[in-house]
């Protein structure tokens, strides 16, 4: 497996936090993408579009810290369920495994399936309650 790292989630002020942790941690986002940035049937409800759809920055040798904020129409964002735990596969083979082995028993919020940013993407909650993120990228 390539990476595992964490992935916060917001209402409206993921903009702020992640100034304030690219403050203290340094360098610069790999990503910053807002919601009216993307292909109109992935854009939230009406006054959205400055919300942030995917962020990235680098915190150590081998971590992304990453975030987004939460659509309306996804729902309240309660602390406990902002955390999700993204795996970076290296395969479409390995997405399959680790999608369907972690997401037994629990909840999938979005199956696994192609998306416009050139991934093989699926979210779920597992069994116990653990948010999980699974992005494997075509362009390595």
């Amino acid at each position: 497996m390539a990476a595992v790292n964490p992935y916060l989630t917001f209402t409206d002020n993921c903009e702020e936090v992640f100034n304030f942790y690219k403050s203290v941690f340094g360098g610069e986002f790999l990503t910053m993408m807002r919601f009216g940035d993307v292909p109109k049937d992935y854009q939230p409800g009406e006054g959205e579009n400055q919300k942030i759809m995917h962020v990235a920055l680098p915190i150590g040798k081998d971590t992304v810290l990453m975030g987004s904020d939460t659509p309306a129409s996804m729902g309240t964002v309660q602390q406990g369920n902002n955390l999700s735990i993204a795996i970076k596969p290296d395969s479409e083979q390995e997405a399959d495994h680790l999608f369907n082995g972690l997401s037994a028993g629990g909840q999938i919020t979005m199956p696994l399936g192609k998306v416009f940013w050139g991934a093989y993407f699926g979210m779920f909650t597992d069994k116990f309650g653990i948010h999980w993120m699974v992005n494997f990228e075509y362009k390595q």
